[in-house]
């Protein structure tokens, strides 16, 4: 089948097929926690790449994306043999502009290897399923401004996803969701309610003015460690291309646990209550800046 018609039939089929309502902001953990138990669950068999249950989450996200009232559409390219596919939204708050906040969460995952499947509960159904809140909150009540919502596809393809998006928008900051459900910090010394911002620096008082009501330890660096920091905000994760360009970024994440790339990462070993304070914040300062 032609490339154009299978990807006008998997949007077709996606948008047809129905989906619980997304509620707006408060967003709650049951609601992130739905998200996350259904991208991670045996029907998606871990999102592995070009794999049917990457596609099925595909549906879902595209569903879940049109429930929150926007439209939805694919952008299709090649990644290591494999027909990928990025899943996007626009929301339009400011027709006099044509540049978008971006706002991204990778949502492939290691699938089944060696008979065994990675369920990637938190790296990293947890950011998308933070992306999908945000997206639904603020087009219950735009702001000013453009964004766009991403779902990524290709990240264990070397962020061939990013890759691909960079340069088709003009982009005032980007905001990337990795893995964002654990309270399970390796590191003793970090604040049990906690929050890394990579790239975050310049954006601390805008941030310290929406944690009033979250109350969360903001970390501007990855557990204490530059050169940590530096391979996971510059080398690999998806806001590599954009800084690369010069165009300021932002990765919300919790972190690394003894459960990332594990079978172990499973839903319930998320914090729920501490991830949906986390995506508050999230959602709060976007509204806010």
């Amino acid at each position: 089948m032609p490339k154009r018609a299978f990807k006008i039939r998997f949007l077709l089929f996606a948008l047809l097929l129905p989906v619980a309502a997304r509620a707006a902001e408060p967003f709650t953990g049951q609601t992130l926690r739905r998200d996350v138990e259904f991208l991670a669950s045996e029907a998606c068999e871990g999102r592995g790449s070009g794999s049917a249950g990457l596609t099925e989450a595909g549906f879902y996200i595209l569903r879940s994306l049109r429930d929150a009232g926007l439209d939805p559409f694919v952008q299709s390219f090649e990644a290591e043999g494999h027909l990928a596919r990025n899943l996007i939204a626009a929301l339009r708050g400011n027709p006099d502009s044509d540049r978008y906040v971006l706002v991204c969460a990778y949502y492939d995952g290691l699938g089944i290897l060696g008979g065994k499947c990675y369920p990637g509960a938190d790296a990293n159904a947890s950011g998308v399923a933070a992306m999908l809140a945000i997206a639904a909150a603020l087009a219950a009540d735009p702001p000013r401004e453009n964004y766009l919502f991403v779902a990524l596809d290709a990240h264990s393809a070397g962020l061939a996803g990013a890759d691909h998006l960079y340069g088709k928008w003009r982009f005032s900051l980007v905001v990337n969701l990795d893995t964002l459900g654990s309270g399970l910090a390796p590191v003793s010394s970090y604040w049990p309610d906690y929050l890394i911002a990579l790239g975050a620096s310049s954006y601390h008082i805008e941030l310290q003015r929406a944690n009033r009501e979250t109350d969360l330890r903001l970390y501007y660096d990855y557990y204490g460690s530059r050169d940590f920091t530096d391979f996971f905000y510059r080398r690999i994760s998806d806001q590599r291309i954009f800084v690369s360009h010069g165009i300021p970024a932002v990765m919300f994440t919790s972190g690394i646990t003894d459960h990332t790339n594990k079978e172990s990462d499973l839903p319930e070993t998320l914090d729920y209550p501490l991830f949906c304070r986390r995506v508050q914040l999230i959602s709060r300062w976007l509204r806010q800046r």
